[in-house]
């Protein structure tokens, strides 16, 4: 079988994916079980995978899924805990009183807590949270919704506690050859996990830092009264600097923690330092930038829901003790990461794991404790205590987290395992590459060393079709990185390349533009919404290419795996 036709028939169950997803509009729910099987069909037919290694492999998946939808699950019963508390409310209420100024709103609100929602919850809560803010602040929905979208670019790589990173590359890359690569060579998985990552970091921060810019300057010409792009630009200086607030600590702690914390703790500086700046008027202009009158907005840019701040809750708390639950997140987490403390590895001693899966050379393993799932759900019971909450509320934060859960975990299931089969596929009875290494053949030989120019495009390409950062890297780390092996040039960066660039996807997923336009009652006008992130996704791309063309062929940046 010529290496062409292989390509063909490993990107088909991604290409079947495209076809349900954006031509037919299928629900994910709808369309990953066909995938799924597309993919099961094509490596047992086609590669002469055998039956009982595609069934290792869906077990395998559906012990990852587990992982991941723990970790989901976590994240969101607590955000919805903190709505049902009125904590939520409490942080809303406490940003109108910074700045009227829409310009330090944007930085503030969207760009810094919502960075923050990301690295505590990630899967498309900063919009959800961030767009009905701003319009309750006084923001057309429709600039709330393209804001909101624009949230989802530089923090997403290291969202929900860093699973696109822990969850999403690991389960796309880690496999018994490249593990043996890097023994080879003195090193392990986790070490080139946290290469990945520190390379991820560092690329999103000097790509990121001008995106609150961006989200200003867009507001200002699309939704300005006078749609100017200057008047965005006037507070360049405050613009900036509520950047590098951010992307400074994020790039630091990306490098020298990992990736549970960079976006978390990251929001968390920014949002301490450019709030005590802003009440001191630091940088920002004499003038006052707001939109038009209500009046004279187009008919468009209005949603169907009203949103008022003090509608939200009817209880009412303290700042700080609002904020509690998030610092203890993340408390807990820098404790059971800390390599010199023992409690990470306690909690790893509950290991739950199928080894040999059905006689095959494939390993299924989690571990409950240290998930940060576990961790969520402990903050959850704190913060029921510590807030008093009735059980009625309770309850409704987990009946409604439950809901998310069923629909999400219903495709995980079915995704996750499809993953599985792709980087498994490698023994078979054809004696054939696996499938993402035969992809990766055929791009080697046809598209060459400009490659990583090309790469973060593909990172985007998986986001925008299955609208998570989590899954693009699933499906093609071990493409990107098999890539990258054919060229002789960095696998860790190309793999990066892939993460930096699934984030900046996330701008232009469908599935996040419906949701985050269903928060304000703007169903209906997602194209609209698309037409104008598409841009700044752009920008996106272009600039981390160009930086991975300058990493490789100008600086040089080593790989371990390089010299093998």
């Amino acid at each position: 079988m010529s290496l062409t036709l292989q390509t063909f028939l490993a990107v088909s169950p991604i290409l079947t994916a495209a076809v349900l997803l954006v031509g037919f509009r299928l629900p994910a729910k709808k369309a990953m079980p066909v995938v799924y099987i597309v993919a099961a069909v094509i490596a047992l037919t086609a590669w002469g995978v055998s039956i009982t290694r595609i069934i290792a492999s869906t077990i395998q998946g559906l012990f990852i899924s587990f992982d991941l939808i723990y970790i989901i699950f976590g994240a969101i019963l607590l955000l919805n805990t903190l709505k049902y508390s009125g904590a939520i409310t409490t942080i809303r209420a406490g940003f109108t009183k910074i700045s009227e100024d829409r310009r330090v709103q944007v930085v503030i609100i969207a760009w810094l807590f919502g960075s923050f929602i990301e690295g505590a919850s990630g899967f498309g809560t900063p919009a959800a949270i961030a767009a009905p803010l701003m319009v309750a602040l006084g923001f057309p929905a429709i600039a709330a919704v393209m804001i909101g979208m624009m949230i989802q670019s530089t923090p997403v790589t290291f969202g929900a506690i860093g699973t696109p990173i822990l969850i999403g590359v690991r389960t796309g890359l880690e496999n018994p050859e490249i593990n043996s690569k890097l023994a080879a060579v003195g090193t392990d998985f986790e070490s080139y996990l946290r290469l990945i990552t520190t390379e991820s970091a560092i690329i999103h921060g000097i790509t990121g830092t001008l995106m609150p810019l961006i989200m200003i300057i867009m507001m200002t010409r699309f939704f300005g009264k006078n749609r100017s792009w200057t008047k965005g630009l006037s507070i360049t200086p405050f613009a900036i600097f509520g950047g590098l607030a951010f992307t400074i600590p994020y790039t630091m702690i990306g490098v020298f923690l990992g990736p549970e914390f960079p976006s978390l703790l990251g929001g968390l500086i920014g949002l301490a330092i450019v709030t005590y700046a802003a009440h001191r008027k630091f940088l920002i202009p004499k003038d006052t930038w707001d939109f038009a009158p209500a009046s004279e907005w187009n008919h468009d840019w209005m949603g169907k829901i009203e949103i008022k701040i003090d509608a939200l809750s009817d209880k009412k708390m303290s700042t700080w003790l609002a904020w509690i639950p998030y610092l203890l997140v993340a408390l807990f987490l820098v404790i059971s990461r800390l390599p010199q403390l023992p409690v990470g590895s306690f909690l790893k001693l509950l290991t739950i794991e199928w080894s040999n899966v059905l006689g095959t050379d494939i390993t299924a393993s989690t571990k409950p404790l240290y998930l940060p799932g576990t961790i969520l759900i402990a903050v959850v019971f704190i913060t029921f205590l510590m807030h008093r909450m009735d059980i009625a509320r309770f309850r409704a934060s987990f009946a409604e987290s439950s809901k998310v859960l069923m629909g999400a975990g219903f495709v995980l299931i079915f995704t996750v395992p499809m993953v599985r089969i792709y980087i498994n596929s490698g023994v078979n009875s054809m004696e054939l590459l696996s499938m993402p290494v035969a992809m990766a053949a055929w791009v080697a030989d046809n598209v060459g060393s400009v490659w990583p120019m090309f790469a973060p495009s593909i990172g985007a390409l998986g986001a925008f079709i299955a609208g998570s950062n989590t899954v693009s890297n699933m499906m093609f780390s071990q493409f990107q990185h098999s890539v990258a092996d054919s060229l002789l040039i960095s696998g860790s960066l190309v793999v990066a390349l892939q993460a930096v660039g699934a984030a900046a996807g996330n701008m232009v997923a469908i599935h996040n533009v419906v949701a985050a336009s269903a928060t304000v009652g703007l169903l209906g006008q997602e194209g609209a919404t698309l037409r104008k992130t598409i841009l700044p996704t752009i920008y996106y791309l272009t600039v981390v290419g160009i930086l991975g063309l300058i990493a490789i062929y100008v600086l040089g940046v080593p790989d371990p795996l390089v010299k093998m």
